[in-house]
């Protein structure tokens, strides 16, 4: 649910009932993990998803029965173990089942963890249902810094925004750094890339850097002070030739080879495009398969293994009471 807090707010305020259905666990595979919510409201408004469509009007009609009756259902949506569809829900896809929990959301009891997570902080809502304790947690986001202001920057920041990051655009140019140019960013900074850098709150595995200055003099004081930091991805665009350069001088400013070592560039997996946005594409899907420590293959290929790992920090969570 808290996931849906910028569409919940609004609509819990005017006083309209809306219905949660919740995922507590999941059977084999399905399209969305634990703690995935779909809301409902009284005249059928659709609010998130569960399945990707698969199990969306089951699950929408057992939110409207929760509406009518003002009680907490259960129930199972899926395949059973013998591959039998469970009588009262179409089969997923994929060929698992998902158990759910539906029921009114408590504008009172849920305002304070969707503010939190609404506004991008940590947020953690625990609920009794009819004596059962759902406990559910959404992480902050994680965290994009771009350095340089450029039409990359400005690609790279939509499609990173649209992928759950709070974005950061950082660039000592101030006439670039607006938010015009930058709707969707979180934050806006104008300062030297690396002296923003000193400044940084909280780095962790979850931040990731891309220095995309196009300028020698901006971009190595970035990246020397990036690869310090404990941050769980460090990239720089530029050609070989320029990744080459760099690289003597960053070792003469300094930079270990160790260091070194944890820098992406040339930035971005090898997709064959060349306008910003497919750019920026194929960075997003680096930093997303390098903090999945993932090999970026196609799905085809793989052998044996889950197709989607189910990576419940990144969305929202249920845990135990």
């Amino acid at each position: 649910m808290l996931e849906l807090a910028a569409d919940l707010v609004p609509l819990l305020d005017a006083g309209v009932p809306v219905a949660a259905v919740t995922v507590t666990a999941v059977v084999r595979s399905a399209p969305r993990g634990v703690g995935a919510t779909l809301a409902v409201t009284r005249d059928a408004r659709v609010i998130g998803s569960i399945s990707g469509g698969c199990v969306e009007s089951d699950a929408v009609m057992l939110g409207l029965d929760a509406l009518r009756t003002d009680t907490v259902r259960r129930a199972r949506f899926g395949f059973g173990d013998d591959g039998t569809v469970t009588p009262i829900a179409a089969g997923l896809a994929c060929g698992g089942a998902v158990d759910v929990v539906a029921y009114r959301i408590d504008a009172d009891a849920t305002r304070a963890a969707l503010d939190d997570a609404r506004t991008g902080r940590a947020a953690t809502l625990r609920l009794d249902l009819d004596g059962e304790a759902l406990v559910l947690h959404r992480p902050a986001p994680p965290r994009l810094i771009v350095l340089g202001a450029g039409e990359h920057a400005a690609a790279l920041c939509r499609l990173g925004a649209a992928a759950g990051f709070a974005v950061t655009v950082c660039d000592d140019w101030a006439l670039l750094v607006t938010r015009e140019r930058f709707p969707d960013a979180t934050e806006l900074v104008v300062a030297a890339p690396h002296d923003y850098l000193a400044t940084l709150d909280d780095p962790d595995a979850r931040t990731a850097v891309c220095v995309l200055t196009h300028d020698e003099r901006l971009d190595v004081p970035a990246l020397r002070a990036a690869l310090r930091l404990p941050v769980g991805f460090v990239g720089a665009m530029g050609a070989r030739a320029t990744v080459a350069r760099r690289a003597k001088l960053l070792r003469a400013a300094g930079v270990t080879d160790a260091e070194l070592a944890r820098l992406h560039s040339p930035l971005g997996l090898d997709l064959g495009g060349v306008t910003p946005e497919e750019t920026a594409l194929s960075v997003i899907a680096e930093i997303v398969a390098s903090r999945n420590a993932a090999d970026a293959r196609p799905l085809r290929d793989r052998r044996g293994a889950r197709l989607h790992g189910m990576d419940l920090d990144a969305s929202c969570a249920v845990r135990s009471a």
